[in-house]
């Protein structure tokens, strides 16, 4: 059931409210907007990307850093986005073949990617964040928008030094808003190696390969990482941080990279 919201928050669609002392009510709702976007690459289609309609231009040049496409923006000859056709035509400097099987990601949002993360290399870091930090930035990064940082079915994701957010994201699907945090970051000249990643969506292997990829030696989750995901995570040098929300969270492999002591007892989120 989605949760009603405030009138003028809502964008036009309607939905019928249960609730035990008050029964069945018609309220505005915030649904999520979705669309499928083509990527055609140098006039070939490449991709189809269900996405949220905003940051596009992040998202396709994230997405082709993510896919080794391109290096920096300056790979980029043309990037044309046009919304109402639902199409994105890029154009290289110079023609970069794909290697690898073409793989359907998991979840809402699905995606695709060329790279199953066996060709990467372990990330190295000398990044150390304590729990208290994990989890005062995983609270502001769902403040950022209102404090519901899944509303209207999108995930939430964000970039981080420890002390604060660089970057934040959100889309319907959750491998999408790293694209777009990368992507943002080349228009930004931000760098994400040595940085921390925070994300309401599961971990799951893709997230952990673009983690990686980014040189971001710590991806933190309100939700659960899958099995493949911390075996990728053991192999590719990458802390897993999952169920951080409240006063708690769970590390499942690498936990070197937290400060204050792992297993010490220190737990406090700061204010």
């Amino acid at each position: 059931m989605i949760d009603p919201i405030e009138a003028d928050d809502a964008n036009g669609a309607m939905a019928l409210h249960w609730t035990e002392d008050g029964g069945w009510k018609t309220v505005p709702v915030k649904l999520g907007e979705e669309m499928a976007l083509t990527l055609y690459v140098d006039r070939a289609e490449l991709a189809t990307m269900l996405c949220t309609p905003e940051k596009l231009n992040f998202l396709i040049a994230g997405f082709l850093r993510s896919e080794g496409l391109i290096e920096t923006l300056n790979d980029i000859a043309l990037m044309r986005v046009c919304d109402e056709e639902q199409v994105a035509d890029v154009r290289l400097m110079r023609p970069r073949e794909l290697r690898g099987k073409r793989i359907l990601t998991t979840g809402c949002g699905g995606g695709v990617t060329f790279d199953d993360g066996t060709s990467i290399s372990p990330v190295t870091s000398d990044l150390h964040v304590s729990p208290a930090q994990i989890l005062g930035r995983m609270r502001e990064m769902q403040q950022a928008f209102g404090g519901r940082a899944e509303q209207g079915g999108t995930h939430v994701s964000a970039l981080s030094d420890g002390d604060g957010l660089l970057v934040v994201s959100r889309d319907v699907g959750r491998h999408n808003t790293l694209d777009k945090i990368w992507g943002q970051c080349l228009f930004q000249g931000t760098q994400t190696t040595g940085r921390m990643l925070l994300t309401t969506g599961r971990l799951s292997s893709e997230m952990v390969v673009k983690s990686a990829k980014m040189g971001a030696p710590v991806i933190v989750s309100i939700n659960s990482p899958t099995s493949r995901a911390v075996e990728l995570g053991e192999q590719l040098g990458i802390t897993l941080v999952g169920y951080a929300r409240g006063a708690r969270l769970s590390v499942y492999c690498h936990p070197e990279r937290l400060s204050g002591g792992v297993g010490d007892g220190e737990s406090g989120v700061d204010s």
